[in-house]
């Protein structure tokens, strides 16, 4: 299987914003807090943090960064193997694969910022496409929003379709994550 990457030139003015946004996303595999306060605005939304832990929820570089613990906390090895990049404006649009090993449980929060759903580890791999999108604003993100094949990675993971083991160990996992949640 062959990859294109897309690579911006040195000389284009969007060249550096594209390849801050594919930074940004190598720094949720492995960034420290500086690291994401060097790329993302003060304002900075995540539109896909709805279903993310409350503190991924806060604007600007503390909220990424508490998605990027919030991932890592569930998968070791996360990699972003980056196909494309496409700019426009203020808008880039990166297309990649992203891919890890789950080793820690999954949780997905509600609009309210509860527990909805605890996925414990089951040791698998699992690489699905996405679709990510950034808004640069100062030459920093400021938004970003994805497409991404959950269906692929719940599957790969043996989240979907559950044996009945599986929707018992979920039970118990939402339980811990729920009493966990109430003490933070």
């Amino acid at each position: 299987m062959s990859t294109t990457t897309a690579r911006p030139t040195p000389s284009s003015p969007m060249s550096d914003a594209a390849a801050m946004c594919v930074e940004s996303m190598q720094l949720m595999a492995n960034g420290t807090a500086a690291d994401f306060e060097r790329v993302v605005h003060p304002d900075a939304v995540n539109r896909e943090a709805r279903q993310e832990p409350p503190a991924a929820r806060q604007p600007g570089p503390a909220g990424f960064y508490a998605t990027a613990l919030w991932l890592r906390s569930a998968f070791a090895d996360l990699a972003f193997e980056v196909h494309a990049v496409a700019a426009q404006g203020d808008l880039v649009v990166v297309h990649n694969t992203m891919s890890g090993r789950q080793v820690g449980t999954m949780v997905s929060y509600d609009d309210a910022g509860a527990v909805a759903e605890a996925f414990p580890p089951r040791g698998r791999r699992f690489a699905s496409t996405q679709t990510h999108w950034f808004r640069i604003a100062d030459g920093m993100v400021i938004e970003h929003w994805a497409n991404r094949d959950d269906l692929a990675t719940a599957a790969q993971l043996g989240w979907v379709p559950p044996s009945p083991g599986y929707l018992f160990r979920m039970a118990r996992a939402k339980r811990r994550a729920r009493r966990a949640a109430k003490r933070t």
